[in-house]
């Protein structure tokens, strides 16, 4: 089997307008031949669903889900292009699990687009102030260039944890949220899209007033 480039899924991408990792994994499959690469594709019907990435979807349902013991609650917009599709079962148990995944896995954002550059970048500041921590405590320096190198990749894990749609999937860990919402797209045959969500958690932001043990005693001992 010839190895799968960078170059080879970018044609396979252009061609079909699947997604990066399908392009890649569909190409590993036919053993890097384009032409079976793109009937896999059609086949499991990505394509289509890349299609419908350009559609206007702005029916859909807002849901919301209360965790068991009412401390984590949720509120989920997903869009679809139907009322018709909106109330379609498939739809809904998706919906569900979405709102279920954000309960459990905290997300931060949809998708990495999402993030604003200042957080992005104060996230970086806080990365590399742990490894000059950790140079501190070695007695190790790094070279620049390997420095970056982590930071980028410290990054992009984070970015990977904190976005909605590249988290492992609640019911298959061996998809994404996005993988999982491609493959209903191209089975439902509409345009979806998460738009946005909000996570309440109890206490959440509330600073709770602290109290050492002697003092307590000593007040209540009328001292």
């Amino acid at each position: 089997m010839s190895e799968v480039t960078a170059t080879m899924v970018k044609s396979l991408r252009d061609r079909t307008g699947a997604g990066m990792m399908d392009c890649k994994n569909a190409l590993i499959e036919a053993s890097g031949d384009e032409e079976q690469a793109v009937d896999i594709i059609q086949k499991k019907g990505l394509a289509k669903a890349a299609k419908k990435a350009g559609a206007v979807a702005a029916e859909g349902v807002v849901q919301s889900y209360i965790h068991p013991g009412n401390r984590i609650g949720v509120l989920v917009e997903i869009n679809c292009q139907t009322d018709f599709v909106a109330r379609n079962e498939e739809f809904r148990a998706f919906v569900d699990d979405v709102a279920m995944q954000i309960a459990s896995m905290s997300p931060q954002f949809v998708r990495r687009e999402d993030i604003p550059e200042d957080v992005k970048e104060r996230q970086r500041g806080i990365f590399k102030g742990q490894l000059e921590e950790e140079e501190q405590k070695s007695g190790k320096k790094r070279p620049e260039n390997a420095v970056d190198k982590i930071i980028d990749g410290k990054l992009n894990k984070w970015m990977t944890e904190s976005c909605l749609l590249e988290q492992g999937f609640i019911h298959d860990d061996k998809k994404t949220v996005q993988q999982v919402l491609e493959e209903l797209m191209a089975k439902i045959g509409e345009k979806i899209d998460v738009r946005r969500f909000t996570r309440y958690e109890l206490g959440e932001g509330i600073e709770k007033a602290k109290k050492d043990l002697a003092s307590e005693v000593a007040e209540a001992l009328g001292n």
